[in-house]
């Protein structure tokens, strides 16, 4: 059958299948009798819409699987099309949906079979399996856990605001790290964005793109790649901006700086809110169900995917899947957000298996939305924050939409299938590397220069562009004053600049790269041959040393381990293991945790991580454990030894 389908053309499986089984439609004996035909006399098969006057071509060649319908001079049109309805090669559109339907099907299936194949007889693949997690019961840890109270936490005021943004970049450094060093995170990562492709979602017709495509594979990998660059960018200059507004006492420069952290916390928020919604669209079969793909309606180069129906109905139907929806609205703001997740949270806790309905992609897309609702709330007890605003401090929103559209045009010319198709192929020895330099390759040459440089400029003109309109500010306020007028200092934009040509645009940047300083961007995709550790780890790594018990021992030996095999841990054993060090935890919304260092550490900076999905840290998520650890106390296995 494998042989068949992939070596005949499809309107040859469209009359006969191998071996002298009939075809997708019509017996390979030439009969009346259909395979399709039949199936709609003696089950009932029926395509979900009729298609009045609507015939399918299933023609080799451009023709095939064409449709049309008749408008006007119905009569003379059938009487033409005659021929070709009585040799089978023009049917009804409802029996040819049924027909493509099936023939995708079987492609589909014999795509993952053929996947599943390469993979069990691979010799070279990375390690996937994991063995059964842990027997463990929750109370045991639980009961041993410190939970912080409101009063015992750190003062929460704008430099500790700046380490909380530190600590989020950092996280998201690692991430890149650990997509551009590890084939099974960047192999998760490409099939997180390439099942979740907007074009899957059904338009205000019902139609959607077929899911197992090599084609979209490519352009998956700059998506999983971008994101995560993108995200570790925003924070970087979140750092930069709070760093700044520190530096300034005037109420009128303060104003400036804080309306550029309101507009770019909203941008943030719009970001992780719109990859919850690509998710719940996607991989849920109760949420997807509430989601429309927009035809010919395009955000910065990506479909729009908009709610449909009224999902109020719900609110007693599944109070889970409301609040879910609630949350992936764009009209929840950051600030509404807080009073979802609030309820979200409590209906968790009186439904315990309510979370369990979301899938990973679901959970970690609802983590990450999590975090900047958080820090949002956070920052606005601190400061004052005004509202985002449209037309003020769009430097940085500007610059990112324009960049993201650019590179979202460049998805069809870029292919990588000879690295990434199947997508387990990355998990191949060298094909992740070769994945990566042929797109920065492929960038450099497309855009002028490197993903992380595109990044690290655009927030290098962002603060020089805020610093100039602060001295424009400071340079009003001190002439009003010497002019001794009562006037308050007028608002000062962002300087205009004129839009650049691509072309333009490509050249600038390259020549630019030729005065560049020979270093890596700190958003680099390509690692270094020989990363070094940072001399924080490596004082923390050799100074600290924890006598534990037995089952802590275990739970740490997992995290660091050096083998493919590395196991997996629960939730609650690492919770447990933490609480045995002496941490105590903050839960925080969705699935959201901190834990804070016993007051005997020397570095007391918190560690704040995702509770994984169905309690269990495995795969990937342990290396992404284990190098926050490294990165935050300098741990290795050797730190700890049993009692």
């Amino acid at each position: 059958m494998l042989e068949h389908r992939a070596t005949s053309t499809p309107g040859e499986q469209f009359y006969s299948g191998f071996n002298g089984r009939p075809g997708d439609s019509r017996s390979n004996l030439g009969g009346p009798q259909e395979l399709i035909e039949e199936m709609m006399r003696t089950r009932n098969l029926r395509h979900v819409q009729s298609f009045p006057d609507s015939w399918t071509f299933f023609i080799d060649g451009g023709m095939y699987g064409k449709s049309f319908k008749f408008v006007k001079e119905r009569e003379q049109s059938m009487a033409a099309f005659q021929p070709a309805m009585q040799a089978g090669l023009c049917i009804p559109q409802s029996k040819g949906e049924l027909v493509l339907t099936r023939q995708e099907t079987m492609l589909q299936s014999l795509n993952i079979l053929c996947d599943d194949i390469l993979e069990i007889g691979s010799t070279t693949r990375s390690q996937k399996s994991v063995p059964k997690k842990p027997t463990d019961t929750a109370a045991a840890a639980l009961s041993k856990l410190s939970i912080k109270q409101s009063d015992e936490l750190p003062q929460l005021d704008l430099p500790r605001l700046i380490e909380d943004a530190r600590d989020q970049k950092a996280s998201m450094d690692d991430d890149l790290a650990l997509l551009c060093t590890e084939s099974v995170a960047l192999a998760h990562e490409v099939n997180y964005w390439f099942f979740s492709r907007p074009e899957l979602v059904p338009d205000e017709k019902g139609r959607s793109l077929p899911v197992h495509t090599d084609k979209f594979i490519s352009g998956s990998v700059l998506e999983a790649v971008h994101h995560t660059v993108r995200a570790a960018a925003t924070w970087d200059y979140m750092i930069r901006l709070l760093e700044l507004l520190a530096t300034i006492t005037d109420k009128s420069r303060r104003a400036i700086v804080l309306q550029e952290i309101s507009n770019l916390c909203h941008f943030e928020y719009s970001r992780t809110q719109a990859m919850f919604k690509r998710q719940l669209s996607t991989a849920s079969s109760a949420g997807s169900k509430w989601f429309k793909c927009i035809s010919n309606t395009y955000d910065n180069g990506i479909p729009r995917i908009a709610l449909k129906g009224k999902p109020e109905k719900l609110t007693q139907e599944n109070p889970h899947l409301y609040y879910l929806l609630r949350l992936s609205q764009s009209d929840t703001t950051a600030t509404k957000a807080v009073d979802w997740f609030k309820k979200l949270d409590e209906y968790e806790r009186t439904h315990p298996g309510a979370r369990e309905s979301m899938n990973n992609r679901e959970a970690d897309s609802h983590g990450d939305l999590a975090i900047i609702v958080s820090f949002y709330q956070s920052l606005a007890s601190v400061v004052s924050m005004p509202a985002f605003n449209r037309k003020k401090a769009q430097c940085f929103i500007t610059k990112s939409g324009e960049l993201e559209a650019e590179l979202q045009g460049l998805k069809p010319q870029l292919d990588l299938r000879d690295y990434a198709a199947p997508i387990d192929n990355l998990l191949e020895p060298g094909m992740t590397d070769a994945a990566l330099n042929a797109l920065d390759i492929f960038l450099v040459e497309k855009t002028g220069t490197k993903l992380g440089f595109l990044y690290q400029d655009l927030i290098n003109e962002c603060v020089a562009s805020l610093e100039a309109q602060l001295k424009a500010t400071l340079a009003r306020q001190e002439k009003i004053q010497a002019d001794k007028q009562t006037k308050a200092a007028e608002y000062v934009p962002f300087p205009v600049e004129a839009p650049q040509a691509p072309d333009a645009r490509v050249q600038a940047r390259k020549e630019k790269e030729k005065t560049r300083p020979v270093h890596s961007s700190a958003f680099e995709i390509v690692p270094p041959a020989q990363p070094s550790a940072t001399k924080e780890s490596e004082t923390l790594q050799s100074s600290s040393t924890f006598k534990v018990k037995d089952a802590t021992f275990r739970v740490f030996e997992a995290l660091f381990s050096s083998s493919q095999a590395r196991g997996s841990v629960s939730w609650y054993n690492f919770e447990s293991a933490m609480a045995d060090l002496g941490f105590s935890v903050l839960p925080k919304f969705g699935s959201v945790y901190t834990f804070y260092p016993p007051q005997t550490m020397p570095n007391q900076r918190p560690l704040t991580v995702h509770r994984p999905h169905h309690s269990q840290i495995e795969g990937y998520k342990l290396l992404s454990y284990s190098r926050r650890l490294k990165r935050l106390y300098g741990w290795r296995q050797k730190n700890f030894e049993i009692a």
